[in-house]
């Protein structure tokens, strides 16, 4: 039983067709159709220098490409969020980042149509529409020609895209250079470089030139097998145009994340299923981000449905409505370095501590269902003895972690499937059936025979897990997922088997009122499987057209012009 999404049979081609004229940056017709700045849209959706100032404080001094829409309230947000917390003392550079809320209402880029390659990508990695994330690259450094005796400012990419490891590599690259010739340098390196990227195509090699170097990487596809690497082979191969491979797009170094608190993974594992609220108290905005991305990441191939905001400070627009104490806290996990925090959130059932020799930890009275597995705190510690690199200790604790996933979702994705009625069940003249209803005693009743114990040798009480699960939002979350999917091959397998009849021999015994009704309801049929993206083959879509114009050609010739002329009803 797979746990990557189950995709649809040439979903994706129409995705790929928009995107070829973004691909072939010298294509002599397709670049007519292009806009400046479409290609950098497709990866980013600005640049900005957050700086300092003695009167107004933090301050966005530039916006580039000039157009980009950002609203007071995101201005704001990317303002206090680009610096870290004067408490930290992070002098130097420092790279983190951050996710804020988009506000309501904006139009879509005229690039909206890769938004169609989205369904090609594992659902981890799907784009939240809801969000922004921000990469920054930070620096301060003491100048005494400066009235506060520092410089201070930051560096940051916004994007939709959650591929961290490409943007901070990125960052690395371009910010030490940017610090040194300022903002000509915004125009005409960085942003036009990414301004000649090819799209964000999964699964395909992608060559991404910036400041004279090209990045090489593999963007994941949901066919791939989780936890593997697929270019991760031909990455090493020599290559004199790369001169920087990227084995991951999005990934973070779990083990450094969790050193501090491995004794207790399982347990965070289980908190983070759970959608239980979580807050990590760090001393350094790169601290809490890359623990927050590697929680999140923590239960994948499972999408993580709740909010999270790997960096999150007193000044964010959501801090009254994650910080209240007239109700309980809210499916949420925070990452925080402000001290402030520690009493504002000490009512907050579950705190991570990091950072601080005498304090790390976690802190909750929550008793774990399931019981400890000692072996992977065992294979870990060895690691630590034998010195192990730290690399090989994040690919153990990842394996660690996407087995008990798997284990724990392979019974749901089962049960669920069997809600699926079978294909004998649809008639090309009749609605396609429904989905049978999701019932959580019909699902415990399988565990019996068909739960975790067959992939998993954890004990417990799997059971009350389950049953805790789901209540929570990420059932809630993967559920409306596999409902979708499944009403959607429905309606693929509705239309194929509407492909299959004879409409032509259907339409002559029967009124002109009959047939010309038939004709606008498969034409509303193409229309949704186009609007829809339906798992439906391209062969298939074709057929129905076929059907359609031969129907409307046996018409008399007044009703063949108004079919003709007729998009949809």
């Amino acid at each position: 039983m797979s746990l990557r999404e189950p995709s649809p049979c040439g979903a994706v081609e129409a995705g790929e067709d928009a995107a070829a004229a973004l691909a072939e940056p010298d294509g002599p017709d397709t670049c007519l159709s292009l806009l400046p700045w479409d290609r950098f849209s497709a990866w980013l959706h600005c640049v900005c220098v957050v700086g300092f100032d003695l009167e107004l404080g933090q301050a966005v001094e530039v916006i580039y490409p000039p157009h980009s829409k950002l609203t007071d309230k995101e201005k704001t947000n990317i303002c206090y969020l680009s610096f870290p917390d004067s408490n930290s003392g992070c002098l130097g550079d420092t790279q983190f980042c951050f996710r804020f809320r988009r506000s309501p209402g904006r139009k879509v880029s005229l690039c909206c149509f890769l938004d169609q390659l989205d369904r090609d990508l594992p659902v981890y990695l799907k784009k939240d529409p809801a969000y922004y994330y921000g990469y920054v690259y930070f620096r301060q450094v003491r100048d005494k020609s400066l009235k506060r005796g520092y410089f201070q400012k930051s560096l940051v990419l916004i994007s939709k895209l959650p591929y961290v490891h490409l943007f901070h590599t990125m960052l690395k690259h371009i910010a030490p250079e940017y610090f040194e010739k300022s903002e000509a340098f915004l125009e005409a390196g960085i942003c036009s470089d990414v301004d000649r990227w090819p799209p964000p195509i999964p699964g395909k090699i992608l060559h991404l030139p910036i400041m004279g170097i090209i990045m090489k990487l593999q963007i994941p596809t949901y066919r791939d097998k989780p936890g593997t690497t697929p270019v991760a082979q031909d990455m090493h191969q020599a290559d004199a145009q790369i001169s920087m491979p990227l084995l991951t797009v999005h990934e973070v170094n779990l083990f450094r994340c969790f050193c501090p608190v491995f004794f207790h993974v399982q347990m965070l594992w289980e908190l983070v299923l759970l959608g239980e609220p979580l807050v990590v108290m760090a001393p350094s905005p790169s601290e809490s981000s890359e623990t927050v991305l590697a929680l999140v990441s923590c239960i994948s191939p499972l999408k993580y449905c709740s909010d999270f905001r790997p960096y999150f400070t007193i000044h964010d627009s959501e801090f009254k409505e994650y910080t209240t104490r007239t109700q309980a806290p809210p499916s949420v996990i925070l990452g925080v370095t402000n001290p402030f925090f520690a009493k504002t959130l000490q009512h907050w059932p579950h705190i991570i501590r990091i950072g601080d020799i005498k304090l790390p930890g976690v802190y909750t009275s929550y008793k774990p269902y399931l019981n400890k597995d000692e072996e992977i705190v065992k294979q870990l510690q060895k690691g630590v003895q034998k010195k192990r690199p730290m690399e090989a200790q994040s690919v153990i604790l990842r394996r660690y972690f996407l087995e008990l996933t798997e284990s724990f979702i392979i019974p749901l994705e089962r049960y669920v499937a069997s809600l699926m009625p079978l294909q004998k069940c649809i008639s090309p003249w009749k609605s396609p059936p429904q989905l049978r209803q999701f019932s959580q005693d019909d699902f415990m009743k399988t565990l019996e025979k068909a739960g975790p114990q067959l992939t998993s040798g954890l004990k417990g009480d799997w059971i009350g897990l389950y049953k805790h699960f789901l209540k929570s939002p990420n059932f809630d979350g993967w559920f409306r997922s596999r409902q979708k999917e499944m009403t959607q091959k429905l309606e693929a397998l509705h239309l194929e088997a509407l492909c299959n009849e004879n409409l032509v021999f259907w339409s002559q015994k029967h009124t002109e009122v009959e047939t010309v009704d038939l004709v606008l309801k498969l034409k509303n049929k193409l229309s949704q499987a186009d609007r829809e993206h339906l798992p439906v083959k391209t062969d298939t879509l074709k057929k129905l057209e076929a059907h359609i114009n031969d129907i409307i050609r046996a018409l008399p010739d007044d009703l063949q012009d108004i079919l003709l002329k007729t998009g949809t009803t």
